[in-house]
C-alpha cells in the first residue's frame, strides 16, 4: 500500500521477506531446534533477543522499499550504509519537473549549535515569502534544464542546474535490524522533520509486518539490537 507524503512524495513497501518466526529460528538454529508458528515461547524469545542484543537473529529478513522523496532527504537516507540503493539516474532519463514546496508550518528558523540546533515556525507572512522565494528559484531551474536538454546538452551536465528539492526515487533493501537502526535515528525528535516523516511512513509498515519484533523493539527503548 502507498503512503503518500507532502506533495509528491510517497513510501510503498514493494516486498518483504519478513516475519517474526524468522527471528526465532534463526535464534533457534543455535540448538538444532525449529518452531514452526508464533506462540508465548517464541513471543518471549523475541523479547529476550531484543533485551540482551542478540542482533544477529534480526538480520534474517529483507524489506524492499520504493520511496520517492526531495533530493535532499534522500541524501540523508543515503548516508545510512546499511541496506542497499537504487536510485533514479539524473544521467539517463530526463528529470520531471516536480520539487518539494514546503507547507507554511515548516518554512521554520533554526538557533543553536550543530547538534542541538532548535527549530521554530515562522510568522505567516514570512513563510509566504520563503514559498514564494522557493517557487521562483524552482521555476528558473526547471526552465534552465529544460533549456539545455532542447539545445542538446547532456542530461548529466543539464542536471546540475536543478535544486536538491528535486523529487528523486530509489528502492531500498533492508533488514530488520538495520531498519530499526534507521528508524531510532530518523524517526526521532531531533531527526531533520521531513525525513521523520517518511521514517514515520517506513516505521508503520516495519510494525504490521513484524509486530512481535516492533513491539519489542518499543518496549527495549526503540533502541537497535
Amino acid at each position: 500500500m502507498i503512503t503518500r507524503i507532502h506533495d509528491g512524495g510517497f513510501v510503498t513497501l514493494d516486498a518483504a521477506m519478513a516475519d517474526d518466526l524468522s527471528v526465532v529460528n534463526a535464534a533457534r538454529v543455535s540448538f538444532a531446534k525449529q518452531s514452526e508458528s508464533m506462540g508465548d515461547s517464541e513471543v518471549g524469545l523475541v523479547g529476550f533477543l531484543m533485551r540482551e542484543r542478540h542482533g544477529t537473529p534480526f538480520e534474517h529478513n529483507a524489506f524492499r522499499f520504493h520511496v520517492r522523496c526531495p533530493i535532499f532527504v534522500a541524501r540523508e537516507w543515503f548516508r545510512h550504509r546499511i541496506g542497499s540503493f537504487n536510485e533514479l539516474s539524473g544521467r539517463y532519463t530526463e528529470l520531471p519537473a516536480e520539487a518539494y514546496l514546503p507547507s507554511a508550518e515548516y518554512v521554520r528558523s533554526q538557533t543553536g549549535k550543530p547538534g542541538s540546533y532548535s527549530f521554530v515556525a515562522m510568522t505567516p507572512e514570512i513563510a509566504e515569502i520563503a514559498r514564494d522565494r522557493i517557487e521562483e528559484a524552482y521555476a528558473k531551474a526547471f526552465n534552465n534544464y529544460r533549456s539545455m536538454l532542447a539545445a542538446g546538452v547532456a542530461k548529466e551536465v543539464a542536471r546540475m542546474v536543478l535544486p536538491v528539492g528535486t523529487y528523486t526515487e530509489f528502492y531500498w533493501t533492508v533488514n530488520a535490524r538495520s531498519l530499526m537502526n534507521f528508524l531510532s535515528l530518523r524517526n526521532a525528535p531531533t531527526a531533520l522533520r521531513e525525513i521523520r516523516d517518511y521514517a514515520m511512513a517506513v516505521e508503520n509498515k516495519f510494525g504490521l509486518t513484524m509486530p512481535v519484533t516492533y513491539a519489542a523493539w518499543l518496549e527495549n527503548g526503540r533502541v537497535s539490537p
